[in-house]
């Protein structure tokens, strides 16, 4: 087991960019991806090639260590997370953040989790259930999604079985984001950030 997992952080590191269409109109699955270590990998390679930046870390704790590195390199002190289980954890590691509403359009970083993660497209999938609804991945300049590994599902198709998706009530918001938001409709000039968060990170760690 040790082996197999020093295996699967070693092909995570040494994941690379490649230019890549992820919409590739094809009924038959176009990956192998049978087991969850290969979706893991999978989601990451995507994932990154679209521009997102990738954290795996074996628990919580080696999650937390990071994001606190990254906060303290960045000088992002304005946090906010409205998840209850996730701000346990936060606080748990000594990591401030705010779970006050009204101040979640002035945050620079929005913590939240998601419905699965997209191993073919690289993508996130978000809803407004989640306790901040959409405000915390659309308002501060960085989202951070905190994820586990059986979050990761192989194609945009195998999100429709969710619990969260077969329930009378849909959410009033279904998101699917694979990076920042991007625009050039004014003078031609690449915008970040012109519909929501400038960057986009994945911090995953296994499932407890």
């Amino acid at each position: 087991m040790k082996d197999s997992r020093n295996n699967i952080l070693k092909r995570l590191r040494q994941v690379k960019s490649a230019v890549k269409d992820p919409y590739i109109p094809n009924k038959e699955p176009i990956y192998s991806l049978s087991e969850e270590e290969d979706l893991v990998i999978q989601f990451a390679q995507s994932f990154t090639d679209n521009g997102g930046k990738f954290v795996y870390g074996d628990t919580f704790a080696d999650l937390a260590q990071q994001l606190s590195v990254l906060l303290h390199q960045n000088k992002w002190e304005s946090v906010a997370c409205a998840n209850k289980q996730l701000g346990n954890l936060l606080r748990h590691y000594d990591l401030k953040y705010s779970d006050d509403p009204s101040k979640f359009s002035d945050a620079t970083v929005g913590i939240t989790s998601c419905e699965a993660l997209i191993a073919r497209t690289g993508s996130v999938f978000l809803s407004s259930a989640s306790e901040a609804g959409r405000s915390l991945s659309i308002l501060p300049d960085i989202h951070i999604v905190i994820a586990t590994t059986n979050q990761v599902v192989s194609d945009l198709k195998d999100i429709l079985s969710l619990q969260s998706l077969r329930a009378d009530d849909l959410p009033s918001m279904l998101n699917i984001a694979s990076n920042n938001s991007q625009t050039a409709d004014i003078e031609k000039t690449l915008v970040n950030g012109a519909h929501g968060p400038i960057a986009l990170y994945v911090f995953m760690t296994e499932a407890t």
